[in-house]
Formats: C-alpha cells, structure tokens, sequence
C-alpha cells in the first residue's frame, strides 16, 4: 500500500510538474510541487558516467518569464545522487557562447577537478566538453555551481546527495531536498553596476521619519537621538543586504512564493529535510512554524542532534534537520531573507492542495554596536558611548541630551578622515596587523571584535524560540587531527559598504595579492575577523576545517562558515590537500568584487618537500 500511495504521489507530482511548466518553469522530478520526496523510482542522475549539458532555457517565475542557465534545460540542476567509495565520471558539455565550469561545492576533490578557472583549471570552453573524474570520499548533503563569471545568478546550481558506504547513522523514513535561491530578473551585472552607483540602492527598509511612529518595530524603538547618532557616523543601521525583495524573488526548489512548493509527508514519518543554501546573496532565516527541526548533519558531515525551533543558513552551507509531523495537517515552511524584507514560501502537507498559515514578515532588524566591532568595549567607560544608548538597548535609560553628546562626539568619525569618537579611529590601523592595506576600501576596522559563534545570527537574538548557534554544533565523531596549530593566520574581511569595495585584508584579488601559503599537512589556526558590518560567508575548497566552538575534541567540521559583524571566527586545519584552492566570500557580488584569495597547500604529489 506504502508503494501504491507513493506512486500515486509521484504521478500526481509529475503530472502537475508537467502541468505547471506554462506558470512555474521547467523542473527537475525532485524538484516538482507535490513531491512525495526522493525515493529509488525517482528519476535522478547517479551512476559512474554522468552527463550535463550547460545551456540557456527559459525560466518563468511569478507570471514572469528570463533567459537562465541550466543544466539538462533544468532549473535548479538534476539532482546527482552518488555512493561514497564510488569513482565518478561527469562530462559536462558547454553549448553557450562563453566559459562555464562547475564546483562540486564541498566535495573533497583532487585540485584539478573543483572547478575554479583560473586556479584549479582553464575553465570549459564554448562548444566543448569538460571530463572531471575523481573519487567520492564521503557522504551528506552537497551541491554544484558555476565558478565563471556570475552565471550562479543566473540559475546555474543544482543539489548532490551522496549515500554513506555504511548504515547511515540518521534514520528517516522519507527525505526531500530543500533548495534555496534567489531570482532577479536584472541582469547580475547591472545588480553590480547599480550597487557601485549608489550604496543601499536596494534597500527599501531605510529609517523614515513616519517610523518614528510605529510600534513594535525594533529599528522603529530607536530614539531620535540614536538616529542622528548614526547618520553623523555616516553608517545605516538598516543595511543588512545588498540585494533585497525589491528586485529579488526567493525561491525554494525553482518555486517562487505564490508558486508554494510542496512536500509531502505521512503523518508520524521522520522525515529529512536536505537544506542548501544556493542563493547568490541572501541569507535565511529559516523555521517551520509548529514543527521543530533536529539538526544532524551541518555542511554534509554528521553532528550530534540539537533540536531548534529556526536556524540562519549563509550562501553555500547546508543543514539536514528531522521532523517528525504527527498531525494530519500542514505546515509552512518560511525562508526569511536576513533583512526580512521578503521570504520564499513553501508546504509540507499529507496532501498536495493543503495550505498552512503563512506569518508576516517580522520587524526588520538593525545593526548595534556589537555589529560595528565594537563588541569587546567597555561602552561605560567611554564618554556617549554607553551600550545602553544604543539600538536593541535599554533606551529608557538614555536621555536624550547624552545621546545627543554622544552624536556630537560621533561627528568625526568619518571613515574617510582621521575622526575620532571621542578619541576613537573608526580606521586606526593600530588594530590590524601592518599586512592590512587600509585604504579607500576599507571604511572601518572592529576595534574590539568578539567570539560571536554563540550568537544565532543578525535579528534572531530575542524571537523567543530556540535558534542554532554555531555553539551548538558537535561533531558526531571526534575530530581526526588531535595535533595542535603550529602557526596562526589571521585574515581581515574589509570592505567599504558605501562604494561596494570588497576584499581580504584590505586588498582585492584583482591587485595580484599573493596566495595564503600552506605547508602539507601542516596544522594551522585561522582567525577571521569581520571589520565590516556585514555577514559574510566564507568558504574554503578543498577542505574541511574544525570551528573552534568551545567543544574541543569535537568541534564541527565544515567547509563554510557565517561570520556575522564586527565578529572574531577561529578555525583550525590540516592542509592535507595539495595544490591551489579558492578562498573567498560566498555572497558572489562580493567574491566577484575582489574578497578572493587563493590558498596554496604545497608541496605536489612527486614534489620535493
């Protein structure tokens, strides 16, 4: 009766899939609304041969119709479902006019196969075809993307699910895959061209005067004062994202919001949730109102299960969650942009046509001090510096002719001059090491950054509900390097938010910096500060690194990390895998703007030492 139920499902998904490519696109079977989720009769590409083909199809979203690139004329990609211990084959054929490639994002590759033009390989040319052949050496949740120019925008991403050699340890009776995107029908390169005309151009949450008199607004509680505080700064506490709902549709699986994706599920099942972050530069918040989510599994590996209520993903990572409906009914499924300026929307039902309340959109949040680096201060001890004056703060404690002191001490800190506060260089370059190049592209420094791996993320701290931090995070095995870090990296994430300049250290890639230099096998610890007021997610290739969370011996293994405001992240790593890898901020507006470095773990195989 099981394989009945969900053959009848199948076809019902198909045919609805089949249905809707007038309103919603062409899909992938994984991704069509109404599936009964991934099972063996699902259409999937697995096997030792596996073809792409990378070419240009319509896309309709939203009644509106664009050009983007797919593979096999699918957006999102085919699902690859692959073994661990398995070699596998892909040729990818290139029919547009221009280079492409694909990053197997995650997968631990020979450096000749992950896909970087320009650092691991030429790239795929027009007319031709690309053979990456490697072994899988592991299992989880994964996904693939173009490397070349800013194709990811245009649609080229697609998910990877890769089955463990042995008994999984995550039991589940059902599974789907949880593709997040977001879709312009902008030009990337005119999204860039804009963001360098006028910084915020799409940020339509900007404080108002008329603010002043909403209640129950976070941004909207500031006092005036406050308000004339950050503007003499020059800084907008409301500038969360560069790319907001005011050109983005958010998409999960292909599927805008009225298009409502939807998954099916038997009341009672444990059923697994494949959560990829694929967006080009949004950030989720994501929960799923009256049912709770248990993490097993961040970036494809295994931690031990913590049961939350919402989590915040950044571009390129994934979470697998269980949940285990229990009711005969449905549940919406929210992604909350990080500037809540939109979300995407999608259901998990019994049955396809069952619907869930979908909740508001929450008060945007603003930016504190902590977000300017500041976190590790003793604000009381500073003249108008007192926490408590600022935004989220006890303002009742605050009179407005201090806060008004306080502005007027603010007025210098132009982040073009030597201003101080009170004293204070936003730019002091005594804070970083003689390394960092501040120059035009750097319009702050964290004067006092702090460990944020016990924060769930920018506007989740007070929602009233259990929200994953990456303290939360365990490894499910203990961490293989026992060996401490015989050398520490430290990295500053700059930018000038304003003029949209972005970079490591102060410097773009673009200026020929020099590659971060690795020993093989050498164990080092990496400390990433964010000098900006933005999270960034980081990614290194090639890799899996240990974040220094607190929980020695089995700190969670990953391959990406969110590294929020004004925040210090330390990982360490083995560079156990020779040869050139990318290093670089996965909002890919960023990466594309110069915050790139290549790391370079030497010597070769057959190199002398």
């Amino acid at each position: 009766m099981h394989h009945l139920i969900e053959r009848r499902a199948l076809l019902r998904g198909g045919a609805i899939g089949v249905a809707g490519l007038g309103l919603s696109g062409l899909f992938p079977a994984w991704a069509q609304s109404g599936s009964a989720g991934l099972a063996p009769a699902m259409p999937t590409l697995s096997g030792d041969d596996i073809r792409l083909t990378i070419g240009q199809s319509d896309f309709t979203v939203g009644g509106r119709s664009a050009h983007a690139i797919t593979m096999n004329g699918v957006l999102p990609a085919p699902l690859l479902r692959l073994k661990e211990g398995q070699n596998v084959r892909l040729h990818v054929q290139n029919t547009l006019d221009e280079d492409t490639s694909i990053h197997w994002h995650g997968l631990i590759v020979p450096f000749q196969m992950d896909g970087v033009p320009g650092v691991s390989f030429p790239g795929i040319k027009p007319k031709t075809t690309f053979l990456y052949e490697f072994p899988i050496r592991q299992s989880g949740t994964y996904w693939y993307h173009s490397h070349s120019g800013l194709q990811e925008q245009l649609g080229h991403y697609g998910p990877i699910v890769i089955d463990p050699a042995d008994a999984d340890p995550v039991a589940y009776d059902r599974e789907h895959v949880i593709v997040l995107s977001d879709w312009t029908f902008l030009h990337p390169h005119q999204l860039v061209v804009k963001l360098k005309q006028e910084g915020g151009y799409f940020n339509r949450q900007k404080q108002t005067l008329a603010g002043l008199l909403r209640k129950g607004d976070p941004e909207e509680a500031m006092s005036l004062a406050d308000r004339l505080m950050w503007g003499k700064m020059r800084m907008d506490p409301t500038d969360i994202a560069d790319v907001t709902a005011s050109t983005y549709t958010y998409l999960i699986n292909g599927h805008g919001p009225k298009e409502n994706w939807t998954g099916l599920f038997r009341p009672g099942e444990r059923v697994r949730l494949r959560f990829i972050n694929a967006a080009t530069m949004t950030i989720f918040n994501i929960r799923i109102p009256g049912l709770p989510m248990t993490v097993v599994s961040a970036d494809g590996l295994n931690v031990r299960p913590v049961t939350i209520d919402e989590f915040q993903i950044g571009n390129a990572e994934t979470y697998d969650v269980i949940v285990e409906p229990t009711e005969d009914r449905a549940f919406t499924l929210v992604a909350e942009s990080i500037d809540r300026s939109g979300m995407g929307r999608a259901t998990l039902a019994p049955r396809l046509g069952m619907t869930a309340a979908v909740p508001p959109l929450r008060p945007r949040p603003t930016l504190t001090m902590k977000d300017m680096g500041m976190g590790g201060m003793d604000h009381g001890s500073m003249p108008g510096m007192d926490q408590n004056s600022m935004p989220g703060m006890d303002h009742s404690a605050h009179s407005a002719a201090t806060a008004a002191g306080a502005a007027a001490s603010m007025g210098g800190m132009d982040h073009g001059s030597s201003g101080s506060m009170a004293g204070m260089n936003m730019r002091d370059k005594s804070k970083v090491p003689p390394t960092v190049k501040v120059g035009v592209g750097v319009d702050s420094i964290a004067m006092a950054p702090v460990d944020r791996t016990g924060d769930p993320g920018l506007g989740l701290e007070d929602v009233g509900h259990r929200v994953l931090t990456y303290r939360d995070l365990m490894s499910l095995t203990p961490n293989p390097d026992k060996r401490p870090p015989t050398r520490t990296v430290e990295v500053h994430l700059t930018g000038n938010m304003e003029r949209f300049m972005w970079s490591f250290d102060g410097e773009k890639f673009s200026e020929g910096v020099e590659p971060i230099r690795f020993e093989l096998n050498e164990r080092v610890r990496v400390v990433l500060i964010n000098d900006s007021m933005m999270t960034h997610p980081i990614h290194l290739h090639g890799h899996f690194f240990e974040v220094v969370n607190g929980h020695t011996g089995s700190h969670p293994l990953k391959h990406t990390v969110n590294v929020l405001p004004g925040a210090k992240l330390t990982f360490d790593l083995t560079a156990d895998a020779p040869g050139d890898w990318a290093f670089h901020c996965h909002l890919l507006l960023h990466m594309h703007a110069g915050m790139f470095r290549v790391v370079t773990v030497r010597p070769l195989q057959g190199e002398a030492a």
